[in-house]
Formats: structure tokens, sequence, C-alpha cells
């Protein structure tokens, strides 16, 4: 086979078309990277993040790309800080900025509180988890995915990581049966199971309310009933003129107001438990929760005939605490929720798709605080073993009861207790004739 030769001058022009490859590759790359810290300039300016890292760069590169950055920081009123070694937390791999250099846009106490945590960690004064966090706090990042990096480089987990597929609300009462026909013939919610001493009703599409026999349960009828369930509609008249009509007691009236977050009225159960009809509304302070809540159709009542056409989307546990920062750290970073609404003295956090769970300072909230609660908190979970071996092994909260299997086998289960001694208890329900609806409706 003869040689194919190629003329010297088609060699000399594909050299000079990797060339200019070459060279327009490091302008892209060089023009991405101020790209990158005019952006992160402009968030420290507006206060979006306290300081910014850029890429981590080799020295070469770095001293290529200051000028460009101490010009993007003045144009922005703000300060550059190049640091030759990065603080390491469980935040980031170390491999990422090991043996090179970062650009940090700063304004000027952000970066004095940056030196502060390097100089605890320098002195081994803080512990890991907690260095990540204050590190992740500088440079803006929310808890929620402060925990998604922990979650990445560590051990650490929260309840999201294996799966929530409801929250649950039980309720305690002398007489069961009367707390029975109201939740079902004067709600019409539909009963979902019935362990005869424990029914569990379908208030939203993954909310749930078990209604206990107090006599078995695991509380007392006469402990205080510090919660309140509100369930989230946009039909207060309507359902306010059908529980006059029924003749439900009602402790605040409906009284809507323009230009409201939200209005609602409150009725009270058979035994003294605290129902919110709440509508939240557009309003700066439900900018995050409003596309939530219109994904899903109010799920309307289980008998036509009874409260025809009106129903619920969603629902909110309230509970309430002495301190409402301790508790805020506590779902926010151990159980792992993220906050959707912030009232100020109220907090919401997104369970499940329609179940929220929300932390009230007891000072303004409709109870006071109380050592003991007629009521415990629960989330349904996709891998209840693997969760409750986590908790046994890093201990994100204390155990009131360890893993224990229902009577007839019907769910698993173990609780735990939050800063506020609410009982938290985490289930998954089994194979059993009882659990059938349960079943179809947690996994559609």
């Amino acid at each position: 086979m003869s040689k194919i030769h190629f003329p010297s001058r088609v060699f000399k022009h594909l050299f000079v078309i990797l060339i200019i490859s070459c060279i327009s590759c490091k302008k892209n790359e060089k023009a991405k990277q101020i790209g990158q810290m005019e952006a992160f300039a402009e968030m420290v300016a507006a206060d979006v993040k306290p300081l910014a890292l850029s890429e981590a760069m080799d020295t070469e590169i770095m001293d290529k790309l200051l000028g460009e950055a101490e010009k993007i920081a003045e144009k922005y009123s703000v300060s550059v800080y190049r640091e030759p070694e990065l603080i390491h937390t469980d935040l980031f791999d170390k491999s990422i900025s090991s043996g090179k250099e970062v650009l940090i846009f700063h304004k000027e106490n952000a970066l004095q509180a940056y030196f502060d945590l390097k100089r605890t960690l320098d002195m081994g004064e803080i512990d890991p988890e907690a260095a990540a966090r204050r590190f992740g706090r500088l440079l803006g990042y929310p808890p929620a995915h402060i925990n998604e990096l922990l979650a990445k480089n560590t051990t650490f987990r929260t309840l999201p990581d294996f799966g929530i597929q409801a929250t649950n609300i039980f309720l305690y009462y002398s007489d069961l049966e009367q707390a029975t026909l109201f939740y079902g013939d004067v709600l019409g919610m539909e009963l979902l199971s019935d362990y005869e001493f424990a029914k569990t009703y379908r208030a939203a599409p993954d909310a749930l309310i078990t209604l206990v026999d107090a006599a078995l349960g695991r509380h007392k009828a006469e402990e205080p009933k510090t919660v309140a369930i509100a369930l989230l509609t946009d039909q207060l008249p309507e359902w306010y003129a059908y529980l006059q009509e029924k003749e439900v007691e009602i402790k605040y009236t409906y009284k809507p107001k323009e230009n409201n977050a939200h209005d609602g009225f409150v009725a009270v159960d058979p035994e003294g438990y605290l129902l919110e009809f709440e509508t939240f509304k557009q309003h700066p302070e439900n900018e995050k929760l409003m596309p939530q809540l219109q994904k899903f159709d109010p799920l309307k009542t289980e008998n036509a005939e009874i409260a025809a056409g009106l129903g619920f989307y969603g629902a909110v546990t309230w509970m309430y605490y002495e301190d409402l920062q301790e508790a805020e750290r506590f779902y926010e970073e151990k159980i792992g929720l993220t906050l959707i609404v912030d009232q100020g003295w109220a907090k919401v956090y997104q369970a499940s798709e329609t179940g929220y769970i929300g932390l009230v300072d007891e000072k303004r909230g409709m109870h006071n605080y109380t050592e003991k609660k007629g009521t415990s908190i629960a989330f349904v979970v996709d891998d209840l073993e693997a969760w409750y071996t986590y908790t046994q092994q890093y201990a994100p909260f204390a155990l009131e009861r360890e893993m224990y299997t229902g009577t007839e086998d019907r769910y698993k289960a173990f609780v735990g207790i939050d800063p506020g001694k609410y009982f938290l208890e985490f289930n998954t329900y089994l194979g059993h004739d009882d659990n059938a609806r349960l079943f179809e409706v947690l996994h559609k």
C-alpha cells in the first residue's frame, strides 16, 4: 500500500488552528472566571452572601486574575482578600483547595468573622459540625444546603435522607367514639385505618390525624392539649357557615382582613383540641409556600353528603415553645426540615408534600408552654430501620422508646423527644389487612 503524503502547508494550517483553539479556550476560561467573580461580588454587595469564594487556583493563575478581581471589587464597593490557605471544614472536600489559593469577596466584618473562625479552628476549640455550619452561614448557605453538603462529605444525615412519606399527629380521647363521629361525620375526613383503639384519618393528601383511646395510648386525656392543627383551605366562608350550622364550638371567629398574610378562624373538637381553619394568601412572608400549596387541589370530604364540596389541601401541626430559637435549630439541623414561612414568632417547615410543622413562641401563640402534652407528632418514614440505626449511633435527640412492633404486627415505630418535650414518633406501616387503604395512599 502506498503512503499518503500531505503537503507541509497542511500541517502548518493545522498547527495554527490548534494554537488559536488553545488561546480561545484560555480566553473562554478567563471570561468564565471573571463572570463568576462579578456575580459573587454583586451578591456580597447586596448582602445575599457575607463571603463569596472564587474557584481554587494555582498561584500563577491567581497572579494573572488578581488585578481583574480588585477592579470588580471596587466596582461593587466591596473588598477582595487573597487567601493562600483556605480553612478546611466538612462542607467541602479538602482536596479542592489543597495547595491552591482562593479569592474571598467580602465586607469588613464578614472577613473578620472568617479570621475568627480560622483562629478557633487552629486552636481546636470547635467541633467539626459546628465549624462547618459556621462557615456555611458565612457563605450565606441556608441550613438545608449545609445539611446536604455535610451528608455529601461525612456520615451526617437528617430525616429527609431516609424519606418522609407523610406527617401524622396523634390526639388522645376519653370518648373515642365521639371524636370519630366528629372527624368522620362532621369534617368528612376519610378513615384510612381502624385499629379499634386508634383510627387514622386523612386530612390532606399526605397529612394524617390519628385519634387514640387515651385509656390505651401513650398520653392521657387530661394532659394539656398544647398543640393545634391548621387545616388549609380556600373555602373559609363555606367551612365557617357549615360548622356553625353543625353547632361546632368556635373559639376565635372568622374576621377576614385585607392585606393580611393569612385569614382564618379556630374551632374546638369534642375534647378541646384546637383546629385552625386557615388560608395563606399571597404575601411577602408566604412567597415560598404559595407555589407548593398550589400544586394540590383540596382533598374533598369522603362522603358527598358531608360538607359537600369542601376540603383541605394541607395541614400544619402547631407546637409551642419557651425557646423558639432552640426549636428552630433542632428541626433545621437535627431533623433536617426546610423553613418555608417565617412569621417571626412562628416558623413553618415543610415535612411532606402537604404536611407542615409549625413552631410557635408560646408568648404569642394560642397555647402557653407546658411540660406535658396530650399529643405525639409523627413522621411516616420510608427507611425506618436505617433512620433508627443512625439515631442510635449518632444520637441527634434523646429516645423515649426504642424500636418496637405494634399490636398484630401492623406497624413499627420508635419515639424521640424534641427540645420542647414533644414526643416525636417515627413509624412505618407493615403489610396487614388493616393497612390496605393506608398503603394505597402512602405508595401512590
